[in-house]
């Protein structure tokens, strides 16, 4: 059974379509997944989805590149991280993609929201979500700041990883796990392949980042937690092990960071209790 460690099922694209959705993971043997968060009018929405389904579960947090939006304060964290079907901050991390003619310096409001999910992250004792796009350097760097001064101890996940080996090592160096998505299966992804190569294998998650980035043979479709085996199958071949092992390693890995048990699946999409 696997379990879809990022997804956005209330984006528009998917939000209409959930029973399918639901059906759809179920033949799929998908059997969790987890609903993150992008914008404080967000939270609210996820956590409500996650509470129609034992096997969902919410993040709470919101996006780097999301700019003249509702600014997160860690009250407000704190007070979603104490729902129960919020097991995780986030996604939060640094995005220097669009600079739009701006400088890194003047991105310190994006630094200064993210030290505010770290905070948060640290005193629920919750993982962390991160997101870091063209900005690895800084992301690392203030998540060693935060690891070296605070407790308990920083964890979480890199989701969606693209980057480097070295931001690879960091990460792992840092305690948190990597995420792969459907890049992985990309005909240019071959860095990514080298790295998936390289993460011990219970230090991997795998993820849809629905509705966007289907793998191969579905890229340029809109993407969904069903199609979290295909990338569970190409970790495998970098692996060279079966597609049951990434399913059960990946499983026990997303128990254990986020403090949650999966169920088995039944024919309807629902975790049984046997």
């Amino acid at each position: 059974m696997f379990v879809d460690s990022h997804c956005h099922l209330i984006f528009p694209e998917l939000r209409e379509r959930l029973p399918e959705i639901r059906a759809a993971m179920a033949q799929a043997q998908v059997g969790a997944a987890l609903c993150v968060s992008t914008r404080v009018e967000e939270i609210e929405q996820v956590v409500a989805l996650a509470e129609t389904d034992p096997q969902w579960w919410a993040s709470a947090g919101v996006h780097p590149d999301t700019e003249g939006e509702t600014e997160p304060d860690e009250a407000l964290l704190l007070r979603w991280a104490a729902h129960p079907k919020v097991i995780a901050i986030g996604e939060t991390g640094l995005d220097y993609y669009r600079l739009n003619g701006r400088s890194i310096a003047d991105m310190a409001w994006q630094r200064e929201r993210f030290r505010v999910h770290i905070r948060a992250g640290q005193a629920t004792d919750l993982p962390l979500v991160i997101h870091t796009r063209q900005a690895s350097e800084d992301t690392v760097a203030l998540l060693r700041e935060a690891a070296s001064a605070g407790q308990p101890a920083l964890r979480g996940v890199f989701h969606c990883f693209t980057e480097t080996m070295d931001v690879a090592r960091a990460a792992l160096d840092l305690g948190f796990l990597i995420s792969f998505s459907g890049i992985l299966t990309f005909r240019n992804a071959e860095d990514l392949r080298e790295v998936a190569r390289y993460v011990p294998l219970d230090r991997c998650l795998i993820e849809t980042d629905s509705p966007y980035l289907a793998p191969v043979p579905f890229r340029g479709k809109t993407n969904t937690p069903a199609l979290v085996p295909h990338v569970a199958a190409e970790l495998a071949r970098q692996k060279q092990c079966s597609v049951e092992q990434i399913a059960d390693a990946t499983r026990v890995n997303f128990e254990r960071l986020f403090g949650v048990s999966v169920a088995p699946v039944n024919k309807e999409g629902r975790g049984t209790t046997a």
